[in-house]
C-alpha cells in the first residue's frame, strides 16, 4: 500500500511538472509562420521577415552554443548595454558554415567549423529601434523565407540533429523542393526541460 501511495505521489508531481512546463513555454514568443504543406513531422513553412542577434563561434556545435549563449543573453537582458531588456523568444538557432547541402547526406561538422548562433528578436522589432549590441554580437535583417522543417524531440546531441537533418534533406528531395541555404538546428526549450518534452527542429531554406 505504501508503494502505491509513493507511486501516486510521483505521478502527481510529474503531472504538475508537465503542467508548469506547458504554461512556461506557452508564454515564450515564437515566429508566427504559415504552414504551406504538412507531412507528419515535416512541414513547408513561410516565415515572415525578422531580425536576428547573432554570435559566431569556432569549434563543435555544443562548444559554440555554450560560448555564444552568454553574450547573446547579456544583450537581450541589458547586461552588456544600457536600456530596457528585450523579451526572450524561441527557438535558439544554430547554423553551421561548413555543412554540405547535397541531399540527402549531411556532412558532420568538425572541430574547426564555424557556427552562427542566433536569438530571434521579438516580432515588430527592427534594426532601427533595437539597442546597439556590444562585443561580437551583431544584428541582421532576415527577409521572408520559405523553410522546410522537421520537428522532433530528444536530447541535443550531434547525432540526433544530424540524423534528422538527413531525413529532412531526403524529404526535401522527395517533395521536389530545391534547398537554397544551409541546414539550421533549432531548439525551443531550456536545458532543464526533460528530453522527451523538448521541441527540436532542423530547418532548411528552399526556393520558391
Amino acid at each position: 500500500m505504501r508503494m502505491i501511495w509513493i507511486l501516486s505521489a510521483l505521478a502527481v508531481l510529474l503531472g504538475v511538472g508537465v503542467f508548469a512546463w506547458v504554461r512556461a513555454t506557452a508564454s515564450v514568443e515564437t515566429p508566427d509562420y504559415a504552414v504551406e504543406r504538412a507531412d507528419g513531422a515535416a512541414e513547408l513553412r513561410r516565415y515572415p521577415a525578422m531580425v536576428l542577434a547573432s554570435v559566431r563561434r569556432e569549434g563543435d556545435r555544443s562548444r559554440a552554443v555554450a560560448g555564444a549563449f552568454r553574450p547573446l543573453a547579456d544583450y537581450i537582458f541589458a547586461k552588456s548595454r544600457g536600456g530596457d531588456k528585450i523579451a526572450m523568444t524561441a527557438p535558439v538557432v544554430q547554423q553551421p558554415e561548413k555543412i554540405a547541402m547535397t541531399a540527402p547526406v549531411v556532412q558532420e561538422p568538425g572541430e574547426n567549423d564555424v557556427w552562427t548562433i542566433s536569438f530571434i528578436m521579438p516580432a515588430g522589432r527592427t534594426l532601427a529601434d533595437l539597442p546597439d549590441p556590444s562585443g561580437d554580437v551583431t544584428l541582421r535583417d532576415v527577409p521572408e523565407r520559405r523553410i522546410a522543417a522537421l520537428r522532433f524531440s530528444g536530447r541535443w546531441t550531434d547525432a540526433n540533429f544530424e540524423a534528422h537533418a538527413s531525413d529532412l534533406m531526403a524529404w526535401i528531395d522527395a517533395q521536389g523542393l530545391t534547398p537554397t541555404g544551409p541546414v539550421e538546428f533549432a531548439y525551443y526549450n531550456d536545458p532543464f526541460t526533460p528530453w522527451f518534452l523538448r521541441r527540436n527542429e532542423v530547418l532548411v531554406e528552399v526556393a520558391d
